[in-house]
């Protein structure tokens, strides 16, 4: 999960703001990124649970 959380913060903009944001709380980098991957298992597991499937939602922007 460490190794997901680490190429999604590359390549998924939800993963990079929620990285981003952890950074902005003062975490280190190693912080940030297992934060990220626990967030991962969780919502993994939430899927597991309830037996969805993961629908990618678009990141939230505050208007201009």
């Amino acid at each position: 999960f460490y190794t997901s959380a680490l190429i999604s913060v590359q390549h998924d903009p939800n993963s990079r703001k929620f990285y981003d944001r952890k950074r902005a709380e003062g975490k280190r980098h190693v912080q940030a990124v297992l934060a990220l991957a626990r967030r991962r298992v969780n919502v993994l597991w939430a899927l597991i649970r309830d037996r969805r499937c993961y629908q990618v939602t678009p990141p939230v922007t505050a208007a201009a």
